[in-house]
């Protein structure tokens, strides 16, 4: 690691270096990307603000998972298509720090989302004459609201720890921040960091994953007994539902990996690689599988063109 970064203030991102050769082919593909999540997003969020027939939980989460999807895409994208246009590879120790929480807290919200999702559609399919009473809109707001507050306090320790701490190096193998990035620089003892970092990562993921796995085994296990046509409803929404956290999983699994393998001088392009799919796969696919799979939800995103297919139909008048 390089000495002196307790002078110097920037943090090199050495992932910019390692992909600015290629800046014009990368910069409009991410920009058509980023756009895309927008549009797709904003539109999911619109059509469920907009019909008061889905207001209910499930439309609500979805309608969360797309909020979260601009937050989460809207840390990253805007940022790098700057820092390539620019020719900046560097980024403030404060900065930093606040893009690394906001990471953070973007991950953490989507697993919350989608465990609150897995136990809508356990109430839904297991107690279904509960369900009315269980699972209402306002219960769902709060527990968003509420989660996302204890999320946000237990992640901003984690970072107000790394920022107590000296860094012996300024260079991170990346194209943005993340905390375990920060204090692997830091020539000062990180076992608080270690044991707190670790702890609610184990705690938060154990929880949210514990639910989700109950909730989808024990749906899995009533749709059996259910009719046909009962049973196949049931497995469209379980299926809809796994799809989408199953490409979670996917860009989580990235950044898994590539925490795991970053002290063993992974290359940083693969570093790169590793990481990128986390921010582009998810909030891309949410909205197009949801909006796709969901026939209540499709039907009025469709609705608009279909009244604009008719209008142009109508014989102008003599």
């Amino acid at each position: 690691m390089e000495n002196g970064s307790t002078i110097r203030k920037d943090l090199e991102l050495l992932g910019l270096e390692e992909i600015e050769g290629f800046k014009y082919f990368y910069c409009p593909v991410l920009s058509v990307i980023y756009l895309c999540i927008l549009i797709l997003s904003i539109v999911i969020v619109f059509v469920v603000l907009a019909n008061p027939s889905l207001h209910e939980p499930m439309y609500i989460l979805i309608c969360n998972l797309a909020l979260n999807g601009i937050f989460g895409s809207s840390i990253f994208f805007p940022k790098l298509l700057m820092d390539l246009l620019t020719s900046t590879k560097t980024i403030s120790r404060d900065g930093c720090l606040t893009q690394s929480l906001f990471i953070l807290f973007y991950v953490y919200l989507e697993i919350m989302t989608f465990s609150v999702m897995a136990y809508d559609r356990y109430v839904a399919v297991c107690h279904p004459l509960q369900y009315a009473t269980l699972m209402t809109s306002v219960k769902v707001i709060k527990v968003l609201i509420g989660s996302s507050l204890v999320l946000f306090i237990l992640l901003l320790v984690s970072i107000l720890l790394t920022m107590r701490l000296t860094l012996c190096g300024t260079q991170i193998k990346n194209i943005f921040c993340d905390n375990m990035s920060i204090f692997i620089l830091a020539c000062t003892d990180t076992t608080v960091n270690n044991i707190y970092g670790t702890f609610i990562t184990i705690m938060i993921t154990c929880f949210f994953m514990l639910i989700i796995v109950f909730s989808y085994v024990r749906i899995y296990i009533v749709c059996l007994r259910l009719s046909k046509e009962s049973r196949h409803k049931a497995m469209h929404t379980l299926g809809t539902h796994l799809i989408n956290f199953s490409i979670f999983l996917l860009g989580f699994f990235f950044v898994a990996i590539r925490h795991k393998f970053g002290p063993i001088n992974l290359p940083v392009s693969a570093q790169v690689g590793l990481c990128m799919p986390s921010f582009v796969i998810p909030p891309l696919m949410n909205p197009l599988v949801f909006g796709v799979r969901t026939k209540a939800l499709k039907s009025k995103m469709v609705l608009p063109f279909k009244k604009g297919g008719c209008t142009s139909k109508t014989p102008a008048p003599n």
